[in-house]
């Protein structure tokens, strides 16, 4: 996504975080590595099977997030705790982009990022038939950066989304065959977006590229909301099972401002450019149909199909909420984003009483459309998981899991016009590639 954006945050609307939260997004400085901007690494212990099976496998307290009712299947008291290393690349080839005044710029810029994603859960058994538990993750986040001057410079230099989201549950053990769970989400949310200034209208004139070169202009934006989620758990037999979860859209109301920086931006700024800004977003709704089968006694078969409604977000419109041009936009990110599918299937062999080993391969959709409306932000494209990850148990409560991904991307193709509004054309193609890494400890006592 690209905004428009802010600088001064003394007149930004701050709102008290709660301490974990301000953990979380200290921490999370990462890419995102699930189509758009989706974070799947809510544990590692299903990153080795490409997160196949995960709304039935309940194979520890990270159920919380995957799916709540799956809690009934764990000890009476469980915890785990965990991080995910997210490195991205987005390489940029130029084929031909218009960027106007802003001149000429070296080929191959990279716009990938690495970050880390930390997690934790907690399950505890109120009851035999009744279990409370506590989530604590990040379900989106973004991270894009550029080495300045580039051809898209005006369009994006630097884009990030951070979240952090606290997710409460429960569980109920309705009889031998079926568990439901649901659970209620705060989330947090904040964003930055710096771009260069290319062309800039004043005073019923125009600030050329030429003397706006070297400003920047930033955009920060910051809200909180509610959503929820909820989860069946069913065993069709003593080797089957199958999980349904859900997790509802979430609505926020985002307050920041914009402010400029550079040789044109105190100039900027006095004419008033420099203001209050507010945008509207839906984070999209996520379904999820999973299946658990154990084919032997050493190995179990996982799969997954799981659906994104990125279709909540077809455009996101950047909103003056101060001075004298108070309601108009000041720039509009025409994501046009569709609805996309995920599916995985794994394997986990248990390779001896101690070590469990898993295997996965997933396809995930993008919800990038074309080469019209992949924004040099999020230059997203259909992706092909395969994974591989290892459990050891040091005893019989215990359990560390280790898990890795390649995630082989398909080369993006961009020709994204802004020239109408002098952020250029950005005409070329990207190759993206990303590795994810994810560590985990759990406990059952």
């Amino acid at each position: 996504m690209q905004p428009t954006h802010t600088l001064r945050q003394p007149s930004r609307p701050h709102t008290r975080l709660h301490p974990l939260s301000l953990v979380l997004l200290g921490l999370w400085a990462g890419a995102s590595h699930g189509a758009g901007f989706q974070l799947l690494e809510q544990n590692a212990s299903g990153l080795g099977n490409a997160y196949a099976g995960s709304a039935a496998v309940a194979e520890n307290a990270s159920t919380v997030y995957f799916n709540p009712a799956g809690m009934t299947e764990l000890a009476e008291r469980s915890f785990s705790v965990g991080a995910a290393s997210i490195h991205t690349r987005y390489v940029f080839h130029d084929q031909g982009s218009s960027v106007g005044a802003l001149g000429s710029a070296p080929d191959g810029a990279n716009g990938g990022a690495t970050g880390a994603l930390p997690n934790a859960y907690l399950s505890w058994a109120f009851s035999p038939e009744l279990r409370l538990g506590l989530g604590i993750g990040a379900p989106f986040g973004l991270k894009t950066e550029y080495n300045n001057p580039w051809q898209g410079g005006a369009q994006s230099v630097r884009f990030e989304i951070k979240t952090a989201n606290l997710n409460p549950s429960a569980a109920w053990k309705v009889n031998e065959q079926l568990s439901l769970g649901a659970g209620i989400n705060w989330q947090r949310l904040e964003a930055e977006y710096t771009r260069d200034v290319a062309v800039v209208p004043l005073a019923g004139g125009l600030i050329p590229a030429s003397a706006a070169a070297g400003t920047t202009t930033r955009l920060q934006l910051e809200g909180e909301s509610w959503g929820w989620n909820a989860g069946l758990l069913y065993k069709l037999s003593p080797a089957t099972r199958i999980g349904v979860a859900y997790r509802s859209e979430i609505h926020y109301h985002l307050r920041g401002d914009n402010a400029f920086f550079g040789p044109a931006g105190s100039a900027l700024t006095s004419f008033g450019l420099a203001t209050n800004q507010k945008a509207t977003l839906s984070l999209p709704d996520t379904f999820t149909l999973s299946l658990v089968h154990q084919l032997k006694p050493d190995w179990t078969l996982l799969g997954d199909l799981s659906r994104t409604g990125w279709s909540s977000i077809p455009k996101l419109d950047i909103i003056r909420s101060s001075g004298s041009s108070a309601g108009s936009i000041s720039q509009t990110l025409h994501t046009d984003f569709r609805d996309s599918w995920r599916a995985a299937l794994g394997l986990t062999q248990q390779y001896s009483p101690s070590i469990r080993l898993k295997y996965g391969i997933a396809y995930d959709q993008t919800p990038v459309k074309g080469a019209s409306t992949r924004l040099v932000s999020l230059p997203d494209n259909n992706r092909v998981w395969l994974a591989l990850g290892g459990q050891w148990k040091p005893d019989a409560q215990s359990s560390v899991d280790l898990g890795i991904a390649r995630l082989f991307i398909a080369d993006a193709r961009i020709d994204n016009n802004q020239l109408t509004d002098g952020r250029g054309r950005v005409t070329g193609n990207y190759q993206d590639s990303a590795w994810l890494f994810g560590l985990q400890y759990s406990r059952a006592f």
